[in-house]
């Protein structure tokens, strides 16, 4: 298992950092479109997946970057530690998976890979 990890860290961080916020926002959107679809065992995966994805990003970062990937690293732990309850309340349900959305777009900005892509 270990080694395993370490592998997909190694493959994870030979990306640029504009396309490890790149991954981290796809993660965040699928955190909401598999919420949306009954996907349990699927969001709990990408939210582990997504918090390792930030951890080996934020550290590279600038402060303020960083700050607002570890801010939302906690918010996943927070959903985490609680997902079987949020998973059983359909209205927390669509909240969180709202939240993941303005989440992943706000990282997604962060990354400048929106406006690479229009220079």
């Amino acid at each position: 298992m270990n080694q395993n990890l370490d592998e997909k860290q190694t493959r994870f961080q030979l990306n640029n950092i504009p396309n490890r916020l790149g991954y981290i926002a796809s993660n965040l959107a699928r955190i909401k479109s598999f919420s949306q679809m009954a996907y349990k065992e699927a969001v709990k995966s990408v939210i582990s997946e997504t918090k390792l994805f930030i951890e080996w990003t934020a550290a590279e970062l600038e402060p303020v970057q960083a700050e607002e990937l570890v801010n939302i690293q906690v918010q996943l732990a927070m959903w985490e530690l609680t997902w079987e309850e949020i998973w059983e309340d359909e209205k927390v349900r669509a909240e969180v998976a709202e939240q993941s959305g303005i989440l992943s777009q706000r990282v997604l900005d962060m990354s400048g890979l929106l406006s690479e892509s229009i220079a």
